[in-house]
Parts: structure tokens; C-alpha cells; sequence
């Protein structure tokens, strides 16, 4: 009895052993840098309870990609002319395509123009239409941008879709099949039952957009849903925000889906990875300046948070950001309280109450600090999806992230920076109809329980 007792620890001993080995040369290897938190609760259940941790590890600890050394220089490339040079320089220097001047961009001012503005992109493909969501729903609003997609198919234009396996769960597979069966190429982003080898579980594709034939782009925070864009009985739609580009920006969003449709394929992402630059339409002499900022698993930095701490320090008047979740990490929120303090402007909009009631509670010590630093936080009565940033007037980004950690660190997503007065001044004067419309936050001291619970709750940060 004795000795089985000693096999069974010295068994145990070895499993936490062989797990705490795994976590650190799964973390050194894949140069995974964690938030702290993140590093710690792997840890403590490896030493605590490894029979469940470890396989759990493997199938979602990677944050990240093994990416080939960098081989891009900062000084050998040639910037474009516009846009703050601290901004343009830091995503040189991260490998994104560079900026580039478009022949027109449409900001949309509600959910109609939207769902118009999505429909004229698809039907304006003549050869080839690329779809991304993260949901795309079997409601009035999914069905007819389905038509629309198959509209396309019988004019002979080839049409990739691409649905994330875990948004697109409320999607019937019958949708799907029927899409498939009549000419659409449809693939799924990670299914939650995969080879592990092909990707994470963890690690889902946020990004929406749809490129016609490389040349026109529709993006921005909207699945393809009737919540996201039109008013139904009782349930109006959510404040959102997307836009439209004709010209060189549509080539980069589609050098950015051909990445992800062969990733969801199985292909390993070294072997999918785009160089820096894309082909595409010349770009004329004149046009509002935009550039492509995806971020996620794919990227060797954490781009957009980065740009947002460079854009924190960098600074001089005004930040107004736009989310409907706000878990950020603490060196984001330090960043803007300092900014705060230096007397830089700082605003930030939310929902009241968003779709996710954890994710309300995992805000509030945030938002507490960032209102004693001396920022204006205010609540819109209205869910708000919509996702912006606006730095002085010299940039804006837009798109899929939201100001959580998830979107922050984890998830595949895609912002586009505006660089243009006219898209700057339409997204300011789009920001302050909302706060004009919205109350302000009011910071209270939280009772020791619920402190107790808002700490466990920011700690699952990751996961809402």
C-alpha cells in the first residue's frame, strides 16, 4: 500500500514536472510573451492540478506563431507622404504593407447604408468576391446577403467564404451545405475539433470584410447579422461602424484573406505568409491616405496595441476611443492615465450595458482609474458595437478589435488608419453625436465583495 502510495506521488511529481517543461518550451520556443496574470494561472494549475491543465495548454495556451526573423529594415523603407511619421514609421518597423492613397472612402453613417453599401460590393465582383465574418446569421439580414452571394455565382464569379467555427456556431450547417452545393467555397476558421498542429481553439478570427475583385473593400465591426444593421420590433440596431474604400487598401485586406483562407485550409503560416507589400491597383498621386493594420496569431507583435501605446505617449490634445468592451491590459490603461495627466484630452464611450454582463463588470475597475487620472468616461443608453480610436487629428483607426484583451492579444483581427482631415473630421463629428447622447460615468467605491468579484472576473480577461 505503501509503495503505490509513492509511485502515485512520484507519478504526479513527474506529470507537474513534464507539464511546468512543456509551458516553458512552449513559451521560449514559440516566443509567446503573456500578460502576467496569463503566465501565472498556467502555472499554478500546472503545480496544482496537471491531469486537466496540460492537455488544456495544448490545445489553447499558443497565443502565437513561430514567425521567420524579421527581414524588414525601418530605414531602408520609403514612407509615404502623410500620416504622423511616429505612427507610419512603428508599422514599418512591425512589417505591415504601408499606406497607401485610395480613390474614394465611405464612412457609413448607420446600419442601412451599411447593409447598401455590403450589397453594391458584392454585386459589383466580376471575377472574384471574398467574404469574412466572424458570424454570419440565418435571419432576414443573412439570407439575403446569401442571395446576394449566390447572384454572384450563377455570373460566373468565383465567391470565397470564410466563417469562424466558433462565431458561426448558430449558423446551421444546412446554410452552409446549401451555399457549398451551389458554388460558393465556404471554409470554416479552426473548428473547434481540428489537428492541433493547424491551429488553436483559443485563437479566433474577428476580422470581417468583403473585397471585390482586389479593388473594392467593405469592413469594419459588423458580422453579417439583422442586429448590426437594421431596426427590428422592440430591438433596434446596434450603434456600429463600417466604411467602404475603392483602391490599393482592398489589395491589402485581400492579401490579408488569402493568408487566412489557407491558414483555415490547414497550411502552416510560414508557408502562407505574404511579404510586405501586396500587388494590387496603382495608387493614385492624390486620395485619402489609409493603411491595412491586422493583428493577431499571425503577427509577430501585437500591432494594434502597440500603435495605441505609441499613440498614448505620442499625444498631444485628444484620445476618443469607441468600444463596447473595455478589459484592457495595465500598461493600455497606465498609458492613458499618464496621458491624462499631462493634460491630454481623453474620452471614452461605451455601451451602458453591452451584450456581455461580464465584460461590464470586468470594466469597472478600469474605468475607476481612468476617471480618477481625470478622463471622461460616458454611457450610451444604447448597445454600441462600434469600434474607433482618434489620436489629435491626425489619425483614426477603425474596424474588428475591440479594447479588451481578447481582441488585444488574442483574436485574429483588422483595423484600418485613417490618415485623411476629411475621414478625421467625419469620425469626430460621428463621436461626439454619440456623447452628446450619452450620460456620464460616475466612479463609486466598490463594496469588498464585489471588488473580490471584479477581480475574478478581469482575471478571465482573455476569455470574454
Amino acid at each position: 500500500m505503501i509503495r503505490v502510495t509513492l509511485l502515485s506521488g512520484l507519478g504526479h511529481t513527474l506529470l507537474v514536472a513534464a507539464g511546468l517543461l512543456v509551458y516553458v518550451l512552449g513559451t521560449r520556443i514559440g516566443q509567446q510573451r503573456r500578460h502576467p496574470s496569463a503566465a501565472m494561472a498556467w502555472v499554478l494549475g500546472m503545480l496544482t492540478f496537471p491531469y486537466l491543465t496540460l492537455p488544456l495548454f495544448l490545445l489553447f495556451g499558443a497565443r502565437k506563431f513561430v514567425r521567420p526573423a524579421r527581414r524588414v529594415r525601418v530605414q531602408a523603407l520609403q514612407l509615404p507622404d502623410g500620416g504622423p511619421p511616429w505612427a507610419t514609421r512603428l508599422l514599418a518597423g512591425m512589417e505591415l504593407a504601408p499606406a497607401v492613397r485610395n480613390v474614394r472612402v465611405l464612412l457609413h453613417a448607420d446600419g442601412a447604408q451599411s447593409l447598401q453599401s455590403l450589397l453594391a460590393t458584392i454585386a459589383s465582383a466580376r471575377q472574384r468576391l471574398d467574404v469574412c465574418t466572424y458570424i454570419f446569421a440565418n435571419d432576414d439580414t443573412g439570407r439575403q446577403i446569401a442571395q446576394a452571394l449566390l447572384e454572384r455565382v450563377r455570373h460566373g464569379v468565383s465567391v470565397r467564404l470564410l466563417v469562424d467555427a466558433m462565431g458561426g456556431m448558430g449558423m446551421p450547417g444546412g446554410m452552409l451545405r446549401s451555399l457549398k452545393r451551389q458554388g460558393v467555397q465556404v471554409r470554416r476558421f479552426m473548428p473547434l475539433l481540428h489537428n492541433p498542429l493547424h491551429g488553436r481553439v483559443n485563437l479566433r478570427n474577428h476580422r470581417k470584410l468583403a473585397v471585390a475583385d482586389g479593388q473594392r473593400l467593405w469592413s469594419g465591426g459588423r458580422n453579417l447579422a439583422s442586429e448590426y444593421f437594421i431596426d427590428r420590433p422592440g430591438r433596434p440596431a446596434w450603434i456600429d461602424l463600417s466604411y467602404e474604400v475603392h483602391g490599393p487598401l482592398a489589395a491589402q485586406a485581400l492579401a490579408q484573406f488569402n493568408t487566412d483562407w489557407r491558414v483555415a485550409r490547414g497550411l502552416a503560416l510560414r508557408k502562407a505568409r505574404r511579404p510586405h507589400g501586396t500587388p494590387g491597383l496603382h495608387a493614385p498621386a492624390r486620395g485619402p491616405l489609409a493603411q491595412w493594420v491586422a493583428s493577431g496569431p499571425d503577427h509577430a507583435d501585437d500591432t494594434v496595441h502597440a500603435l495605441l501605446l505609441a499613440a498614448a505617449y505620442h499625444a498631444q490634445r485628444r484620445i476618443v476611443a469607441v468600444t463596447p468592451y473595455f478589459v484592457p491590459d495595465q500598461a493600455l490603461l497606465d498609458a492613458w492615465c499618464l496621458a491624462c495627466r499631462r493634460g491630454v484630452r481623453v474620452s471614452l464611450l461605451l455601451p451602458a450595458r453591452s451584450n456581455h454582463r461580464l465584460a461590464d463588470m470586468a470594466r469597472e475597475r478600469a474605468l475607476r482609474d481612468l476617471s480618477a487620472a481625470g478622463a471622461q468616461v460616458w454611457l450610451a443608453p444604447a448597445m454600441v458595437h462600434a469600434k474607433a480610436v482618434l489620436i489629435d487629428d491626425d489619425l483614426a483607426l477603425v474596424g474588428s478589435l475591440n479594447l479588451d484583451a481578447r481582441s488585444l492579444f488574442l483574436n485574429y483581427e483588422a483595423m484600418t488608419a485613417f490618415y485623411g482631415a476629411e475621414e478625421l473630421r467625419w469620425l469626430s463629428q460621428w463621436c461626439a453625436g454619440l456623447i452628446a447622447q450619452a450620460r456620464p460615468y460616475h466612479a463609486r467605491r466598490p463594496s469588498w465583495p464585489r471588488d473580490i468579484t471584479e477581480g475574478m472576473v478581469r482575471a478571465l480577461g482573455f476569455q470574454l
